[in-house]
């Protein structure tokens, strides 16, 4: 029978959307596949891998009527990328084998049943509900996402907070040398009590790829030990990481006896110049910091240097200090501003970075031994 019959992008589209959280390799092999489900002129594409589930749909007229299967997630989407933009599809279901036809070209692609296929249950208890637009969501994983733990075995590092409070959303990531905190005002008419969420580290990922950058409404519904976004024709539920959180209040310093305002372009570019020297296992770079001057130094073990310096508008207490230059390197990628500030105190002490006029920022990164 014919499930569908439609032009390329229709069917590319939606299933890249989901195909992005499905494993290559899985102990369930029907986890490597996607569940197409057509009712009516409706086709669904489903995606999960147990702890985050996609979904989305496109409509397609036609077809011999309403059916469901499974089939290779990324074989499927290798066979729809590899053919004409032009090109119309016809997937026809024949003997538990799915026949994608384009053109002279004839593909069969083996399939499960898609009542095997699992699916996440949504929660009904009580949950709350806020929309933000995807361009200030997306922006705010974008300024916290990149200080997240990867494989930290404290498993809750390996994520990122999300805090409710009152009228604000917060995101605060943090992998034990450096934290990034972020915020954003849901409106004046908003007051939510206070509710922490922890996002796996592949769900933020995930959504930073979906999301776009426009003013189009994503709705964030936030349940006890899950969490559904809603954007467009995608809606992605995850579970939440079961655990708590750092004190991220404590770890920001209160009081800093200096501050450098620095040309975020300049120092980005001399600190990417820099790191071509640096040892690759620990990557620091020694910052000297005189009234008028910052130099920013870096070695390896085969005795190889690299030194730049940046005139600066500083008449403070000197500092020599050590820092990861990759912590640095996220930071200065990912800031919008053309100037950023550095506070401290002393060498042994944490740096925070942040923006000027912007509260809604902060960067901590603890200083290393070099």
């Amino acid at each position: 029978m014919i499930l569908v019959k439609t032009q390329r992008d229709l069917l590319l589209g939606p299933l890249q959307s989901v195909s992005g959280i499905v494993e290559k390799r899985h102990t369930l092999p029907i986890l490597s596949n996607v569940l197409l489900e057509k009712k009516g002129d409706k086709l669904t594409f489903l995606a999960t891998d147990i702890e985050i589930q996609i979904t989305t749909s496109t409509e397609v007229p036609g077809g011999d009527g309403d059916s469901a299967v499974t089939v290779g997630a990324r074989k499927l989407q290798d066979i729809l990328r590899s053919l004409p933009e032009s090109s119309e599809i016809t997937l026809n279901l024949e003997d538990k084998r799915l026949q994608v036809r384009a053109g002279k070209s004839r593909f069969s692609l083996q399939t499960l049943p898609a009542e095997d296929f699992p699916r996440m249950a949504i929660s009904d208890s009580d949950s709350r509900k806020v929309t933000v637009t995807q361009k200030q969501f997306r922006h705010l994983l974008g300024q916290t996402q990149f200080s997240m733990a990867a494989q930290d075995v404290r498993y809750y590092l390996n994520g990122l907070l999300l805090l409710v409070e009152g009228s604000e959303l917060r995101a605060v990531a943090t992998d034990g040398h450096r934290l990034a905190y972020a915020s954003m005002s849901l409106g004046e008419n908003v007051s939510l009590p206070r509710q922490e969420l922890i996002l796996p580290r592949k769900t933020v990922l995930e959504l930073n790829r979906l999301l776009a950058d426009n003013e189009d409404p994503v709705q964030i519904e936030m349940a006890f030990n899950q969490i559904r976004f809603q954007f467009g024709s995608i809606s992605l539920v995850s579970k939440l990481i079961d655990g708590k959180f750092p004190d991220y209040e404590r770890v920001i310093p209160s009081t800093l006896k200096n501050l450098v305002p620095l040309n975020r372009t300049a120092l980005l570019q001399s600190m990417v110049r820099a790191a071509i020297l640096t040892n690759e296992k620990f990557r620091g770079v020694r910052m000297v910091l005189t009234p008028g001057s910052l130099k920013i130094m870096a070695a390896n073990a085969e005795h190889e240097e690299a030194q730049e310096e940046i005139e600066v508008d500083y008449s403070g207490d000197s500092i020599d200090v050590g820092f990861n230059v990759g912590y640095l390197l996220d930071v200065l990628n990912n800031a919008s501003s053309e100037i950023v500030e550095w506070g401290f105190n002393d060498a042994n002490s944490s740096a925070l970075l942040t923006i000027p006029g912007n509260e809604r920022f902060k960067y901590v990164v603890m200083p290393m031994r070099i």
